[in-house]
């Protein structure tokens, strides 16, 4: 499952990426915001997308906020959860295939339409690669996440 989420600065990107996503075949739950609120909160939306996320194992999640950070940062406080706002196709692949991070986030402002869809189809048709060092490395980052270090 995919799960969309935006605040009032994403809400119309979010509307193109259902569209997008049932183009591609792919199931999605749209998390809210529902309609439209020019005073609503990126994190209340981000924050209830990564906690799906987080519970369900191989899911995904899609995030939009103004500049696609916003949500980002708010996702990655939950437990479990790897995310990042994503630049382009390129960058996208490489953060499924060696971090397998498993929400992005995309700007509603700086980032065109076309380039935001490819990303999309780029995050949902990307593969972790599984390799020992990227396992590795996670694994680090779950020792920091658990406050295991130091």
């Amino acid at each position: 499952m995919i799960y969309l989420a935006s605040d009032h600065r994403g809400f119309e990107l979010k509307e193109k990426i259902k569209e997008w996503l049932k183009e591609l075949g792919y199931e999605y739950e749209d998390i809210g915001a529902l309609k439209y609120d020019k005073d609503d909160d990126y994190p209340d939306f981000a924050e209830l997308a990564a906690r799906r996320v987080a519970a369900e194992q191989g899911s995904k999640g899609i995030l939009a906020c103004g500049s696609g950070i916003g949500v980002i940062v708010a996702a990655n406080k939950v437990k479990g959860i790897i995310a990042g706002t994503m630049t382009n196709p390129e960058q996208t692949k490489a953060a499924v295939n060696d971090e397998d991070i498993n929400i992005i986030g995309l700007s509603a402002d700086y980032s065109s339409e076309d380039n935001n869809k490819q990303i999309v189809k780029t995050f949902v048709k990307s593969e972790f690669s599984g390799s020992e060092r990227h396992i590795r490395r996670l694994d680090k980052i779950k020792k920091i996440e658990e406050g295991l270090t130091q």
